[in-house]
Parts: C-alpha cells; sequence; structure tokens
C-alpha cells in the first residue's frame, strides 16, 4: 500500500512539474536579450482589411476607430461588423469612416459569427492580410503595419501585444489581474519568440494572411475560441508568430462583468486543454512538427492561480503522507516546483510589473488566489459556456444572403 502512495504522489509531483517547468523556461527565455524585434519588417506593405466585431460598442467604437484609421493606407478598409446591436453602434461607427455591415441574429450570436459573415463577405474582394481588433481597443501607432508586413512575410498569423489599460485607482484584485495577463500575453509571449516557438491568438490585434484566414470558418461561439483557432491554424500549417513591438491596450471590466467574462476564459482554457492537447501531441508525432509539441506544453500550463491551487493541493497531500509513513520524496520534487513558480512569477514582476505593481502588494497574491478558487470549482460542476461578446467558434456556417441572417452594409 505504501508503494502504491508512493508510486501516486511521485506521477503527480512529476505531472505538476511538466507546466511548471514549461512556465519556468518561458518566464526565463524572456529576460534574454533579443535584438531582432527592432529590425524593420521590409517587404510591400500589403492591401489590409480591418475587421471590427462589435455588440453594443456604441461608447467605445469611435475611440477606436480613431486610432486605427490613421494607421490605414488609400487601398485598406476598415470594417466594423455590427453583430445583433441595439444601439448606436452602426451609425457612429459609420459617421467615423467605417464601412459598416449589420447582422442580424438572435439564435446565431457572438463574436465568430460575426467574423465569419465578415470574412465570406470579404471573399468579393478579399485584402491580403486580415486584422481583428475589437471594438473596446487602442490601437498604438505603427502597430497595424507592424503586423500586416510581418504576417505578409513569414505567411502566418501574427499577435500584436494585447494588453489591459490600468485603471486610475485600481483595486487590489484589478493589479494583480494585470501582472497576470501581463505575464500572458507579454512575458512569456516574449520568451517564447526568442526560444524560436509559436505562440497563442488572444483575440484582438491579430493579422492573418488571406491564405491562411480564409482556410477556416469561424462562425460559433465557443469559450476559447482564439485559442481553438490558433490550434487549429499551428495544425493546418500556420502557427502564429508574436510582434512585440505592436501594442494594443483593452480596458478591465466593471467588477461584475469581468468577474463573468474571467470565468468564461478560464473554463474555456481548461476545456482547451484536455480537449487539444491530445490532438497536438498526436499531430506533432504526426507531422513530425517540435512547434505542434511546444503549442501543446505552452497551453498544458493551467491560469497562474489554479496551477498555484493544484501546486497547494498536491504539497498538503504529499506533506500528510510523508507524517503518516510515506516517501519523503514527492514531498522534495514539489517543494522544489514550488520554489520555480516563485521564481518565475517574481522575476516576471520585476522585469516587466515592478513600476504597476509595488513589491509590498505580491504579499495579497495567495488571497487573491484563495478568491478565485470558486471559479475553479465552478468547472467541475457548472461550466460557463454562454455565448457573450468575444466568443467564437469554427463550424460550419450558413451561406450568405439566407433568410436567417438580415444584413445591410452601407459604404463609406
Amino acid at each position: 500500500m505504501d508503494l502504491f502512495v508512493n508510486i501516486f504522489l511521485l506521477l503527480i509531483a512529476l505531472g505538476i512539474g511538466v507546466p511548471i517547468a514549461v512556465l519556468l523556461i518561458e518566464c526565463s527565455a524572456a529576460l534574454l536579450p533579443d535584438e531582432s524585434e527592432k529590425r524593420d519588417v521590409g517587404g510591400d506593405r500589403p492591401r489590409v482589411a480591418v475587421l471590427i466585431p462589435a455588440h453594443n460598442e456604441a461608447e467605445e467604437i469611435r475611440a477606436t476607430l480613431l486610432t486605427i484609421l490613421p494607421q490605414l493606407t488609400e487601398q485598406d478598409r476598415v470594417v466594423a461588423i455590427a453583430d445583433n446591436c441595439t444601439d448606436e453602434t452602426a451609425a457612429i461607427a459609420r459617421e467615423s469612416g467605417a464601412t459598416v455591415i449589420e447582422r442580424i441574429n438572435g439564435d446565431l450570436r457572438g463574436k465568430g459569427y460575426a467574423l465569419d459573415y465578415a470574412l465570406r463577405w470579404l471573399k468579393l474582394d478579399p485584402p491580403d492580410v486580415v486584422v481583428v481588433i475589437d471594438a473596446d481597443c487602442i490601437v498604438h501607432p505603427g502597430t497595424i503595419d507592424r503586423i500586416v508586413r510581418q504576417a505578409m512575410a513569414l505567411k502566418r498569423p501574427v499577435q500584436a501585444t494585447y494588453l489591459m489599460k490600468q485603471k486610475d485607482n485600481p483595486g487590489l484584485k484589478d493589479s494583480i489581474s494585470m501582472l497576470a495577463i501581463k505575464v500572458k500575453n507579454l512575458v512569456r509571449f516574449r520568451g517564447l519568440q526568442r526560444l524560436g516557438c509559436p505562440v497563442l491568438l488572444t483575440g484582438s490585434g491579430m493579422a492573418f494572411p488571406w491564405a491562411a484566414i480564409s482556410k477556416v470558418c469561424l462562425a460559433g461561439s465557443k469559450t476559447a475560441d482564439d485559442m481553438q483557432l490558433a490550434v487549429d491554424l499551428s495544425i493546418a500549417g500556420y502557427p502564429p508568430a508574436f510582434a512585440q513591438e505592436a501594442e494594443i491596450t483593452g480596458r478591465l471590466m466593471k467588477q461584475q462583468a469581468a468577474k463573468s467574462q474571467r470565468t468564461r476564459w478560464e473554463h474555456g482554457h481548461l476545456e482547451i486543454i484536455l480537449t487539444q492537447v491530445p490532438l497536438l501531441l498526436k499531430e506533432s508525432l504526426r507531422q513530425r512538427r517540435f512547434d505542434l509539441l511546444a503549442i501543446a506544453l505552452d497551453l498544458c500550463i493551467p491560469p497562474l492561480s489554479l496551477l498555484v491551487v493544484i501546486w497547494m493541493a498536491a504539497i498538503g497531500g504529499a506533506l500528510l503522507a510523508g507524517v503518516l509513513g510515506a516517501s519523503w520524496i514527492p514531498t522534495t520534487f514539489l517543494a522544489i516546483e514550488g520554489v520555480l513558480i516563485v521564481i518565475s512569477i517574481v522575476g516576471s514582476w520585476a522585469k516587466f510589473g515592478y513600476d504597476e505593481l509595488p513589491a509590498l502588494t505580491l504579499l495579497a497574491v495567495p488571497f487573491y488566489i484563495l478568491w478565485k478558487i470558486p471559479l475553479y470549482l465552478a468547472f467541475l460542476m457548472q461550466r460557463q459556456t454562454n455565448w457573450s461578446r468575444t466568443e467564437r467558434d469554427i463550424v460550419d456556417p450558413p451561406e450568405i444572403g439566407s433568410d436567417e441572417l438580415l444584413t445591410s452594409v452601407i459604404q463609406r
């Protein structure tokens, strides 16, 4: 019996050690100097279509368009998809200089359906590169030019750095959430870039060569749609790259909305781990591609709070078993892994989050993690899969012009 317990605990320690080791490697690689990201991406400027899916974004879309339009050339287009809007989103986007497509369907709602409809509309005159920007984001100068040139040169999707705007008087949860987002969308992506590995997609600030995006269907509403799209494109031969100097900024939502969205994101992430990591490992072997293995390993890192919760539960069980007479080897492994987690997080904070999060605030991270435990328990009992503004999936779409869609196109 003791042998069985020892083997079981050791397997748990080794299993948890995989995502922790990957996290440490990515965060450590992010600290390496690399001048390549500052080099100009050569080649001709491709024809671009910027797609802005919007559901009741009247308050935000004008500011977003004001940051996009100055970055476009005469040959480019910006298309706002007013999806099931009940406010003035379409009118404001039109007045601000965008082409507007209105889509009304009470049953098939969501970002994925909106983007899929716009892509099928673009087939009449396809661009070289499609850029997707959420309607509540600020696009920093030069971002669009950089990601579209890089996407055209690499013939792969490109993800810009997507971070969140800090509130004027952020609460403790907001500050720690900002650090978590920065670790995920900047530090780890930067590390993967330096290791020569692809990255995941984050939903906004994405550039796709037409040859890649036209081969997938985005219609649907799934909880981790952007991760799923990255997986599907990678398997098809288009693994996303990272453009660190290209930046977009979103906004943290109000507390209740942020909680709902965070729950959806993290439940979706866990679902992707369970369903897509095995597929990526299988395709990595079948296609003999290391990049698919790298994506699988990156995906296997759960949200940082959950990773810490799992580690705490594991080391607590190992300590109890050790006191009762089991081997202390699993406890030793888990203790080392705990140190590696701390090194990864503190190292990322010291390099990238020092100005935004005071050192003493880090002491509150354990309480933030405890606050999120009910979110992860809900994944086991009641997964959140309902539609919200940022959901997408890949399913067979209805044809343009079908009775279920009411669409009006207003040209600039």
